[in-house]
């Protein structure tokens, strides 16, 4: 069961470091060139970036989730109290991550999607996108503590 832990471990950690390093890049470095945007061009390049990013996220964030979850399942046949623990710790971070998620970038990606899709510049481009930014540090905290308690799970627990 033990080995079973530590490879469930590893999908969990690269699955959801994919998840970590394009929030990371969000918060670093596009959020700031962003606001350097006239309203077209952070409509357009932050809606087609929300657009492919809610297309294609979904498989390394729910791979990451899932793995996760499993991970704390084997943890807790393993028997290890800080495997469990370090689990419990990661997926209780994943699921608050899809809360902010689902409750605010989510939205204001289907809105910044749909207008560059539909080639037109919204007039609250930049308030929806310091909405989006507004939670992205959070984010990428959740997913920092995701990584480096599934990390001491596998290496201490």
């Amino acid at each position: 069961m033990e080995v079973l832990h530590a490879v469930l471990t590893g999908v969990a950690l690269l699955a959801n470091a994919v998840v970590y390093g394009t929030d990371f890049f969000s918060a670093l470095v596009q959020r700031p060139a962003m606001a350097h945007a006239n309203d077209e061009v952070l409509t357009s390049a932050m809606g087609l970036t929300h657009h492919y990013g809610d297309k294609r996220m979904p498989v390394p964030g729910v791979a990451g989730v899932i793995a996760t979850a499993l991970t704390l399942v084997a943890a807790v046949f393993a028997g290890g109290a800080l495997a469990i623990a370090s689990g419990a710790v990661a997926l209780v971070s994943l699921v608050i991550w899809l809360v902010i998620y689902n409750r605010i970038s989510g939205p204001v990606n289907k809105k910044l999607g749909a207008a560059a899709l539909a080639g037109i510049t919204l007039p609250d481009a930049r308030e929806l996108q310091k909405t989006w930014d507004s939670v992205i540090n959070v984010r990428v905290v959740l997913q920092g503590l995701t990584l480096a308690a599934l990390f001491t799970g596998v290496a201490f627990g």
